[in-house]
């Protein structure tokens, strides 16, 4: 869909964004509820990946992107450290102070979800943000803990 502006000589940047951390909603909004009443906790083995990045960071790449010439093509705009579903589970855990006792069991997930829970939720991706740090991006938000204390501060 880029290669027509690219063979006309614009820069383009394609931007594969990670799970955006919001104070105002998407997944923190339903997870949580859960964390909140002690129903929050891993996904499975735990061990897949999650991309993650703060709302504020993800818009702040965007302008930096927009705004420096250098930079063109895939960019992940992920936090610069990836955490495992196990990692993010205690990180939310910490945040609110509520203990993640739970695992969902993956023929849970998938009798839920059916394909989706392997390709979006149960295999994981380790993502990281090297063409942003590459090119000088300086994040807000720089770990995980960090960004849930910012997301979930009220």
């Amino acid at each position: 869909a880029t290669g027509p502006a690219q063979q006309a000589g614009t820069r383009v940047v394609l931007a594969r964004t990670g799970l955006v951390l919001s104070p105002a909603g998407g997944l923190l909004s339903r997870l949580r509820p859960l964390f909140a009443l002690g129903l929050g906790g891993r996904l499975a083995s735990g061990r897949q990946y999650m991309p993650w990045i703060s709302l504020e960071d993800e818009v702040r790449a965007l302008m930096f992107a927009l705004s420096t010439p250098t930079l063109s093509g895939p960019v992940n705009l992920t936090g610069p450290a990836p955490v495992t579903n196990a990692e993010f589970t205690g990180a939310m855990s910490r945040a609110l102070h509520r203990p993640a006792l739970w695992t969902v069991p993956g023929f849970a997930l998938r009798t839920l979800l059916g394909e989706f829970a392997d390709e979006g939720i149960l295999g994981g991706q380790r993502a990281v943000p090297s063409a942003l740090e590459r090119a000088g991006f300086d994040f807000q938000h720089k770990t995980i803990d960090e960004a849930l204390a910012y997301a979930l501060r009220n």
